[in-house]
């Protein structure tokens, strides 16, 4: 099954990697990638949520942190791992859709 995700160092999570069209894999196949992907897709919110308390102990830091250039390397980071969180909503709302319509086959 493994062969149907990679892993995605920046999000933290497996990815889908299909190599060929939806519809040019078999029913088993898709029923077998749909019920990995929504085990994968499960652990988004944990995911999100441990990205947020990272992102909230570096505005802690922020707010006491008086050098001007770790001041801006904090605001990237948070910047960053802001823009991850942006990503995995976004796999996680449109792979809903998708989800969402396989199952009511």
């Amino acid at each position: 099954m493994e062969q149907y995700f990679i892993y995605d160092e920046r999000l933290g999570i497996l990815l889908p990697k299909l190599e060929k069209d939806w519809e040019d894999y078999s029913e088993a196949e898709q029923q077998a990638i749909l019920l990995r992907w929504e085990t994968i897709r499960g652990t988004i919110p944990d995911r999100i949520a441990e990205l947020e308390k990272i992102i909230s102990k570096k505005q802690d830091e922020l707010s006491e942190e008086s050098d001007f250039a770790r001041s801006c390397q904090l605001n990237s980071e948070i910047a960053e791992l802001a823009s991850v969180i942006n990503d995995l909503w976004i796999w996680y709302r449109l792979n809903q859709t998708i989800s969402t319509r396989a199952h009511q086959q």
